[in-house]
């Protein structure tokens, strides 16, 4: 999609503070960029970052070879600042360690607003067993990047 057609995508979103939401956003072009164990270690490192900085309270995520799922309770920020901040910082980090890919990012992102009969923790699940319905690995628990606050 065009970058002057991508505010459409968020016409009519808005973010609401307390609310959780499921982000998912895609490396460009879906490089596997985060097959590599401390490339994947650096975006998990700008996770925990986002919550130190009151940005948003991480539920549940997995980082895959390329992209992330993340279930988050917003605070502060709105969507849009607290994905352009991660994004930001990830791309810094990756590119100090030598990451070249430009760029890192698909622009946008993807979000869904939990209803309040949703089940958070099976939306955590279903980001959690991602890598095993990828064949990734037998067992959740063999996937090093993966993580949710029930566990």
């Amino acid at each position: 999609m065009p970058l002057a057609e991508s505010y459409l995508l968020r016409r009519g979103h808005f973010s609401e503070p307390g609310r959780l939401y499921m982000l998912t956003t895609i490396t460009y072009q879906r490089q596997p960029l985060f097959q590599d164990f401390h490339r994947a270690r650096l975006v998990v490192k700008q996770l925990r970052t986002s919550d130190q900085n009151q940005d948003c309270r991480s539920l549940a995520w997995v980082v895959m070879p390329d992209h992330l799922h993340w279930l988050i309770e917003l605070k502060g920020v709105t969507l849009g600042t607290l994905m352009r901040r991660f994004k930001s910082r990830t791309a810094i980090a990756l590119r100090k360690q030598g990451v070249r890919h430009k760029p890192i990012w698909q622009p946008g992102y993807q979000d869904h607003a939990l209803r309040r009969e949703e089940s958070v923790v099976h939306v955590a699940r279903y980001i959690v067993a991602n890598p095993l319905r990828a064949g990734l690995v037998r067992s959740v628990r063999d996937y090093p990047h993966w993580d949710a606050v029930w566990l």
